[in-house]
């Protein structure tokens, strides 16, 4: 019997023993015989034929074999044999378990619930055993419900490492299909840190994904490309700043490491532009050309590019002693020659007016957040994208090593940072170097104090990078990662990452169906892939951790990475009211019917 059968035949049982009790209660007894009185009885034969026994409410009379409540005919029977019973207790009114039926009865449909609430041990440690534990992960950031228990399922990199102690590293591989939600499940690991103080650091934001979260965090967006601003890579930044408010022997130390950030910065721009990475005696030469602008440059004064172009010309004798040339120039030349050509390249190439000059915009070491926006750049300029994203990097992690040294001497508090790596793809496929800076970040980013979190689409994306070094290196990202993620992928996909992070065949499964796209008969403006929003969270050999993401209208004002697909209300309105000034002015000028001059066309017809 459906519940919806049962209800109504509790119903109409509830209304019966209404009646029944009302009758016994109304003066003259239940004997006195009014109108309708066969039809109310032929209502009880109905609802006992098809009410179980004990789908009787409590409290009302049971009915007999023929249908009817027990003692409903016994008076009438009495008065025809001229006996009555004499005159019992006086009956009380009957009260239906669920209210009175009718206007004001308080009658109710069902029963309403109890209501669930999430809290601490706490917040309700008094209310055992009415609580129950929750078998997820509790330490992080909230980032959804649990997919089968619906349970809150809480995590990021550095909970899960500094506090609750799952990961031995913290990072974070993500990888699914796109428009099912990473940056989105990112995003809010992004804000949930920043709430507790961990500083996010976006350097190199593609799309952009982010800005408009860390300006309403209150953080600061730099703008990187052609005609929005540039980075000077001869600056130490906050390094240099660092190292000179600090001093002594751990400030030179600090001068000597943003000496060689400065170097190895300039080496990757002119790998860029050569396609082939510089020869040992270039390098030692440019380090010596940096060592005497140092040492030359007035106090307030920043080096820049076109510097080193003019030292390299000059050929002060501090450059020529590692060139070797002996005292003759012709060999100086030599030497010096292909390095100044690169560098002239660099100047006046493609990436010239972003690196020439002065920076723009400074990291400020005690924003709340970064991001480093470089989505003005094009698709089609790699090199561009790759010297603005090593650039990018490597002032962000300056303004990381440099905010650790002041701990470290007790002139700062001690912060944590959280870099976002989005569409990994495009950075591995610009530059070698990036694949060599972001190895380097992985297995140094638990002694830097830095967590990190790499998006990209698959596994492939690796295998199409130019060398076999390379592939090898990007693969090992995933390895090494403390926490994966996987959003919608397909079966051949999830099943050569299950060789690296070591997937069930359940698991496989699962994450298979997120990935197919919705049905053919879907037309509604608010309809989703199947798979967006969820994600199975994979710690070493433990069983994945399913859960479904729900965001806020907060945050899906904030992270829409469909901004170019979103129409535009107050165009859509400003263009209907052109078209409606147009109309009106072509139905003045006779072209539309039911203007001046078309009466004499008679009906317009198309």
């Amino acid at each position: 019997m459906s519940r919806r059968r049962e209800e109504k035949l509790a119903e109409r049982a509830d209304r019966l023993a209404e009646e029944q009790a009302f009758r016994a209660a109304a003066p003259g007894g239940p004997g006195v015989e009014k109108p309708g009185r066969k039809r109310k009885a032929k209502a009880v034969e109905d609802v006992g034929a098809h009410l179980a026994p004990d789908a009787v409410p409590t409290g009302a009379p049971a009915p007999d074999g023929n249908g009817r409540a027990a003692g409903a005919g016994k008076s009438g029977r009495a008065a025809k044999s001229g006996k009555e019973k004499a005159p019992g207790r006086t009956k009380e009114l009957f009260v239906p378990h669920r209210g009175w039926y009718g206007v004001g009865g308080g009658r109710v449909g069902y029963m309403d619930p109890p209501t669930m609430w999430r809290a601490t041990t706490v917040q309700a440690c008094g209310m055992w055993p009415f609580a129950a534990g929750s078998g997820s992960p509790m330490t992080g950031v909230p980032l959804g419900q649990h997919l089968f228990t619906g349970a809150t399922v809480c995590g990021d990199p550095l909970n899960w490492f500094t506090r609750a102690r799952y990961i031995s590293n913290p990072s974070l591989f993500m990888l699914g299909m796109p428009g099912l939600g990473k940056s989105t499940l990112v995003n809010r690991m992004l804000i949930g840190l920043a709430a507790t103080g961990v500083v996010p650091l976006v350097l190199g934001d593609l799309k952009p994904d982010y800005a408009d979260t860390v300006r309403a965090l209150g953080g600061q967006v730099i703008s990187i490309g052609r005609g929005r601003g540039g980075i000077n890579v001869l600056d130490p930044g906050a390094m240099g700043a660092a190292a000179a408010r600090i001093g002594g022997e751990a400030g030179e130390v600090l001068k000597a490491e943003a000496h060689g950030r400065v170097l190895n910065m300039v080496a990757a721009l002119v790998t860029i532009v050569r396609g082939r990475p510089m020869d040992d005696h270039e390098q030692s030469v440019l380090s010596a050309v940096l060592h005497h602008l140092r040492e030359r440059t007035p106090e307030g004064r920043t080096v820049l590019l076109p510097d080193v172009l003019r030292v390299l010309t000059e050929g002060p004798p501090r450059v020529r002693a590692v060139t070797l040339d002996r005292g003759d120039d012709a060999r100086y030349r030599d030497a010096v020659d292909p390095l100044h050509r690169s560098l002239l390249g660099i100047l006046d190439g493609p990436l010239g007016d972003t690196f020439a000059s002065e920076t723009s915009t400074r990291i400020d070491p005690n924003a709340p957040a970064v991001c480093i926006d470089i989505s003005g750049i094009g698709e089609a300029d790699t090199q561009l994208t790759a010297a603005a994203m090593l650039a990018a990097w490597s002032d962000g992690l300056g303004t990381v090593a440099a905010s650790h040294a002041l701990a470290d001497a007790g002139l700062a508090p001690r912060r944590w940072f959280f870099t976002v790596l989005d569409e990994l793809w495009r950075p591995l496929r610009a530059a070698s170097g990036i694949v060599d800076r972001i190895d380097a970040l992985t297995r140094l980013n638990r002694s830097l104090g830095l967590g990190d979190a790499k998006i990209t689409h698959t596994l492939k994306d690796a295998e199409a990078l130019g060398t076999d070094a390379d592939r090898a290196k990007a693969r090992g990202f995933v390895e090494r990662a403390g926490m994966v993620v996987c959003a919608g992928l397909p079966r051949t996909e999830m099943e050569d990452l299950g060789k690296v992070v070591g997937l069930s065949r359940r698991e496989i499964e699962l994450v298979s169906s997120w990935s197919s796209p919705p049905g053919w008969g879907v037309n509604g403006d608010n309809e989703e892939p199947p798979g967006r929003g969820r994600f199975l969270i994979k710690v070493g050999g433990r069983p994945g951790i399913p859960i479904k993401v729900a965001i806020t209208d907060a945050e899906r004002h904030l992270h829409n990475t469909n901004t170019r697909w979103t129409p535009n209300e107050e165009a859509v309105e400003q263009a209907a009211a052109r078209a409606a000034q147009q109309v009106a002015r072509a139905a003045q000028e006779g072209v539309l019917p039911g203007g001046p001059g078309t009466e004499a066309a008679g009906r317009w017809t198309a």
